[in-house]
Parts: C-alpha cells; structure tokens; sequence
C-alpha cells in the first residue's frame, strides 16, 4: 500500500509515505543498494524509517541495519525541492521489488 501525505515548510517541501517490502528476503543488500542507487539520483535528504530506527537512504550501510524483512512497512520521508519525485520513485522502486527477480 502506498499512503503519501504532504507538509508545508518555509525552506523546502517534505514529503512522507511508506512502502512493504515485497521481497521474500526483505531488505538484503542487493535490494538495499537499488534504493541507494535511486535514493543517490535526488538532491533532497531522504530518511527511511523502521521500527524506532531512522536511516539515511543514500546509505548502505543504513539501510541494512533496519533489517526490514518481508512485509515490514518502511516510511520514507523526502524534504528538498525534488521531494515528492523522489519519494514517488522509491516507492516504485519497492512495488517492482526492487527490479529483484528470483
């Protein structure tokens, strides 16, 4: 599921949302470096968010400290200019799992 809100700043736009993970392995590296790599493409400072535990997307290391496996929802949190953009492609990103096909 896709659930996207929008909050005002004075400085720049943020953004939030959230995405599952669909992978039967969850969030492992390959999966992890497809969302730095999308993550890498966006000027705006992107968190990901799990279980109490905030991470920077553009982050490897981050990313798989979360240890998300399947069906975990991660919240994604975008604030820059390109907010909505980016967090419009991570989720995209997570729905075609993470272009991981088994």
């Amino acid at each position: 599921m896709i659930v996207q809100s929008k909050t005002a700043s004075k400085t720049k736009p943020t953004v939030s949302g959230h995405f599952v993970v669909l992978n039967d392995k969850g969030l492992h590296t390959r999966p992890a470096t497809e969302l730095v790599k999308c993550a890498m493409s966006f000027r705006s400072e992107i968190t990901l968010s799990y279980q109490g535990l905030v991470v920077n997307a553009k982050s490897l290391l981050g990313i798989l400290t979360l240890a998300a496996t399947k069906g975990a929802r991660i919240l994604v949190t975008a604030n820059g200019d390109d907010a909505a953009e980016a967090l419009k492609k991570l989720q995209e990103v997570a729905l075609n799992k993470f272009y991981i096909h088994y």
